[in-house]
Order: structure tokens, then sequence, then C-alpha cells
């Protein structure tokens, strides 16, 4: 009886590792890891652990910024460190199996440590739906002042909703995305406020707001990732000094 638990102990551990382990490899061929720019890009930042911190003027306001779905913190450091070399400071977050669903609260590592005295917070695809809950339920938390939200190619649920929030709200969408759902980007706005930014990237798209390479369902347009991340830069830049004024 004994050999036989063991036998079925042994069967059931073996069982638990080949699905570890197998699980771990398919996570490793759907998550996106950043292609050779951005690896080059993240050298400017400081690895703090939980976050990329790409350092800039600490009396502007700090972008803290939630991967999408699968992507790794590094595939966003192009456009980050564009909006750092302009003396806003961002902090990517690191998510558990890069999963923002997973680390929803993780803005507050970066609050912890960080000596700006005012920040937004954003992301893409779900990041951009994990940080508005993060900015609906705990933005005003903290000693630091939350001055606005922003998403990429993304949009908040109910349980982010800032439809009765003043703050200000950049959200951005590329005219070629083909992964995120357009009906319910459509119908969200109800959980925006009515001063929401809207501004449609001229032929970007859902892959475009990393430096990854190709999205999974998504064909390629004549815009480079190049021209994107720079529009990016332009566009956040131009909203965060908006902020300041």
């Amino acid at each position: 009886m004994v050999k036989k638990r063991n036998k079925i102990l042994i069967g059931v551990i073996t069982a638990c590792i080949i699905i570890g382990i197998g699980g771990w490899f398919g996570w490793q061929n759907i998550h996106y890891p950043p292609v050779d720019e951005a690896i080059q890009a993240v050298e400017k930042a400081e690895d703090k652990g939980d976050f990329l911190y790409f350092a800039g003027d600490e009396a502007k306001p700090l972008v803290i910024f939630y991967p999408g779905a699968l992507v790794d913190a590094e595939s966003y450091s192009v456009w980050a460190s564009g909006v750092a070399a302009q003396g806003y400071a961002v902090a990517i977050v690191k998510m558990p199996f890069d999963l923002a669903v997973l680390g929803g609260n993780r803005a507050a590592n970066v609050l912890d440590e960080v000596a700006q005295t005012t920040y937004v917070i954003g992301g893409h695809s779900l990041g951009g739906v994990m940080a508005s809950r993060f900015a609906a339920n705990e933005g005003d938390g903290y000693e630091q002042t939350l001055a606005g939200v922003f998403f990429f190619a993304s949009y908040p649920d109910e349980k982010g909703s800032l439809a009765k929030s003043d703050l200000p709200v950049l959200s951005l969408i590329g005219s070629q995305d083909q992964i995120v759902n357009h009906e319910n980007w459509q119908s969200a706005k109800t959980y925006l406020p009515e001063t929401t930014l809207y501004q449609e990237i001229d032929l970007g798209t859902h892959a475009g707001f990393g430096t990854y390479g190709e999205q999974r369902g998504e064909e390629q347009t004549s815009l480079t990732n190049e021209e994107q991340q720079q529009i990016i830069v332009d566009k956040m830049t131009a909203w965060l000094s908006s902020l300041e004024e």
C-alpha cells in the first residue's frame, strides 16, 4: 500500500514538473522580448529591480508605465528614453510573468522610491486597464500628486472608471491597430472624462507602441517602428508639457 502511494505521489510530482516546464516554454514562445533598438535604449535606464528608471527632471511629472500583456518592460525603452531626454523621468514597471493583471498595484513600489512630487500613470493594452484601476482606486493615497492618466491602444473598465474624475487623460491609438477591440474601445469612453484628449496615430499599429517586432494577428504598415516611437514621444511630451501650464 505504501509503495503504491509513493508511486502515485511520484507520478503527481512528475506530472507537475512536466506541466510546469511545458508552461514555461510555452510562455517563452508567446511573450514579446525587446528587439535590438530597445535593447540599446534600455542601457540608458537604471534597473531598480521592480522597474526600469529613465532619469529626468525631478521638478517635472514622473511617467509610470504598465506594459501590455506578455510584453517585456524593456520593449518600451525607445519611447521611454526619448521622453526622458525631454526632462520627464519614466518608470517602466516590471510585471509578474509580464502580466499587469498580476501586479496592478506595483506603481506603489515606484512611488516609494522616486523624488518627484507629481506623476502620471498609464499603460499599453492590458497595462492601461490596470493603470486606470490604480489611478481610480489608489492614485490619491500617496505623497505624490496624481496629475493625469494616459492610454496606449487601451481603455479603462468599470473598475478603473475615471468618468467622474477631473484628471487630464490622453488616449492614443493607431489607425491600423488590429489587436485592440475597437467596439470595446468606443464603449469605454463612458468611463473617461469628457475632456479626454483622443489622438490617432495615422498608420500606427498595436505593436508600434513598443519595440518588440510584429504582434501576432497584426499586419505591418508603411509606418516604421522608429517613426511611431517618435510620434509617441512628441505626443507624450506635448501632453506632459500642458500639465505644467
